[in-house]
């Protein structure tokens, strides 16, 4: 149930209608009505909710909006809505006030909707692809990768609940010179470990302790057969090995931080299906390739861009960009009718040209969403962690899963916007207190829970009691905050922002603890202690909902 959204709905209707009567009573001449706004008042003394109506016709009524404001509210009709009352404040604000218990329905709907409370069809079912980490499967995966994975998953989960088909996606980076790097850094760790010199790690290849121990895995299978194979086939065999090893590792990773792909796609299968070559020859018909010392370009200059990009090296190999544009056609081809990339910020520079180039090839570039995320700092005792203790590189997913849980990076994670960068501070995520956001949001969500069980009765259902009874300011606040669950869901993926919900979650708690030390539950009179026993159960279901879909436990004890 979205009752914000059925009240607004109301609201505009009155407003709207109020306003065509008025035309064709001739009290407001005939004008376009424009485009307004209800807005929460920050003040409650003027309403629940305002609109700016009368300042934007104004101009375009030529009349005094005083006058304008009068003329609107007389023709008003609030027969069978939720509206109790109108004023007129200042020079032509129109403050709504709602009838008192407005907000007692949404308590059955809550413990009807359990825990689909929240879901809507904003999205209307459209299919969305998410695509993010993505990580070089060359290695493990770092601060950054987390950020992205949680950003991702509460996206794809946030889109779902709103309505859309989101599909979660990880683009396996396993063709290009990373690849081949990597097969000739196993191979020269494998030979090290077979004690056979000759055969260096590639100046821009791998050094970590990682491949040391691919190497080894794949001596204990393979023995020394593969030392006299042909130099390439040695290499594509050690290859798949490492590639399997490491993708079934960033699977492992990803999957323990609570993050699962729908699908996992191969960037070598563009080019073995020749997708890659197919898009490039398109382009060239279309005019938008030229040739130039051997390589061929993207004339990116045609679409307003300052430079031109290389689709194919003049060795014949395909760039990076080329497997790119290929990629998100193949993304259309599947049935996507958007599609929401989750990039590092060193990206930047990409994202206007892939655009552009899909414009080219006759698709809605704008239909493709890059999210770019700035970096993640460490901190402990308030200095930088710059260093991994066991790899000596970078902190990996796994070590800070180690020191702090899966639930409380996922938390912190989600709660900064991607255009920010992150200070990570390991030791509040780790406190035991209010302090830390975590910790507060879930030790609300117990302490109900200990109010719950404390009856040893079953909870009351909103229909058996009587809701009239919750009058205090803490207990409609209550019921005011847990009205706004359906609506941040719904603009968290209208403006691809679930870092709204974390927000939600400590503001819901806090909300909560308020009408906890101002209201006594379990109070001796029964009708009133059912009606609150009601409103801490539609608490637990909506803040339990907002913890799962961010990915982390409502617990029923601390």
């Amino acid at each position: 149930m979205n009752i914000i959204a059925n009240v607004k709905d109301e609201l505009y209707g009155i407003i709207t209608q109020a306003i065509t009567q008025g035309m064709e009573k001739g009290k407001i001449p005939q004008c376009e009505i424009p485009n307004y706004v209800l807005e929460l008042p920050r003040d409650k003394n003027h309403g629940d909710y305002a609109t700016n109506v009368v300042m934007l016709m104004t101009k375009l009524a030529k009349m005094n909006p005083r006058v304008l404001a009068e003329a609107i509210v007389e023709e008003m009709d609030f027969t069978n809505t939720s509206v109790a009352s109108v004023e007129i404040a200042g020079p032509g604000f129109l403050n709504f006030r709602l009838k008192e218990g407005w907000l007692y329905p949404l308590l059955e709907a809550i413990q009807t909707e359990n825990e689909d409370y929240g879901r809507s069809d904003f999205g209307q079912g459209e299919k969305v692809q998410v695509e993010f980490v993505s990580a070089n499967p060359t290695g493990l995966l770092h601060m950054g990768n987390a950020r992205g994975g949680s950003l991702g998953d509460l996206l794809a989960r946030v889109l779902n609940m709103a309505g859309y088909q989101a599909d979660k996606e990880y683009y396996i980076n396993d063709a290009g010179n990373q690849v081949r790097n990597l097969a000739l850094s196993v191979e020269a760790r494998y030979f090290e470990a077979l004690g056979v010199t000759g055969y260096e790690v590639p100046e821009d290849g791998y050094q970590g302790e990682d491949i040391k121990s691919t190497a080894k895995r794949l001596l204990e299978l393979k023995g020394e057969s593969l030392a006299s194979l042909p130099r390439e086939e040695r290499l594509a065999q050690m290859l798949d090995f490492a590639l399997a090893e490491k993708v079934g590792g960033i699977k492992k990773s990803l999957e323990e931080f609570g993050v699962v792909f729908d699908n996992w796609f191969s960037e070598q299968s563009l080019h073995d299906s020749g997708e890659v070559t197919a898009v490039v020859e398109t382009l060239k018909e279309k005019g938008y390739v030229y040739e130039n010392e051997g390589a061929l370009w993207l004339a990116c200059t045609k679409f307003g861009e300052e430079k031109d990009e290389v689709l194919i090296r003049s060795n014949g190999t395909p760039t990076y960009f080329a497997a790119d544009i290929a990629y998100h056609k193949n993304k259309f081809e599947r049935g996507y009718t958007r599609l929401i990339d989750i990039w590092g910020a060193d990206h930047h520079g990409h994202v206007a040209r892939l655009k552009k180039a899909m414009t080219a090839l006759g698709y809605d570039g704008e239909k493709i969403t890059i999210i770019l995320m700035q970096l993640v700092r460490l901190y402990r005792d308030g200095e930088l962690v710059k260093m991994s203790k066991r790899r000596g590189t970078f902190v990996t997913l796994e070590e800070l899963m180690e020191e702090v849980g899966q639930e409380v990076a996922r938390f912190f994670f989600s709660m900064r916007n991607p255009d920010s960068a992150m200070d990570f501070d390991l030791n509040l995520a780790k406190k035991e207190s209010s302090e830390n956001p975590v910790y507060y949001v879930q030790y609300a969500h117990a302490r109900i829970v200990s109010i719950l069980q404390a009856t040893g009765l079953p909870t009351p259902r909103a229909s058996e009691v009587d809701l009239t009874l919750l009058k205090a300011p803490e207990e409609l606040a209550l019921m005011e905050m847990m009205a706004k669950w359906t609506e941040e869901v719904t603009l968290a993926a209208r403006d691809l922002a679930p870092y709204r919900l974390p927000y939600y979650a400590k503001e819901l708690a806090n909300t909560f603890h308020s009408f906890y030390n101002a209201c006594k539950v379990l109070t001796d009179d029964e009708a009133l202690k059912n009606a609150r026993l009601v409103l801490v159960d539609t608490t637990r279901i909506t803040l339990r909902n907002v913890l799962k879909l961010i990915g982390v436990d409502a617990p029923d004890r601390m």
